[in-house]
């Protein structure tokens, strides 16, 4: 059984930084890609980043470039959010998700499609 889990939210002030994990189990980690994506109330899922477990490779939506940073440890298999000078509109619930793709891009681009996902963590930055 594929499992996901999200930690690593908090309350921090605009600038700040945060960490994300995301915890995978059930699935062999070099297979996949994992996503991270972010949801605010009345709006719509917004990808944010994904990472290919085959390569590391990366990608991210132009929103968080330059400010985000995903990492992977296959071997704890774990995946990192690094988030830094955090915006109040970073403010969403983040959720990570997972596919057996290599190339994860369309996934971010259209915010949704990943077969797994795990329960969110709530992220909140204020001014």
């Amino acid at each position: 059984e594929v499992q996901l889990q999200a930690s690593g939210g908090g309350l921090v002030q605009g600038g700040g930084s945060l960490r994300l994990s995301c915890v995978a189990s059930g699935f062999t980690f070099d297979d996949y890609a994992i996503g991270w994506f972010r949801q605010v109330p009345g709006k719509e899922q917004e990808g944010v980043s994904c990472i290919s477990g085959s390569d590391g490779s990366t990608y991210y939506t132009d929103s968080v470039k330059g400010r985000f940073t995903m990492s992977s440890d296959n071997a704890k298999n774990t995946v990192y959010l690094q988030m830094n000078n955090l915006r109040p509109e970073d403010t969403a619930v983040y959720y990570c998700a997972a596919d057996s793709v290599i190339i994860c891009s369309d996934y971010i681009e259209a915010g949704e499609g990943m077969d797994y996902w795990g329960k969110g963590t709530q992220v909140t930055v204020s001014s």
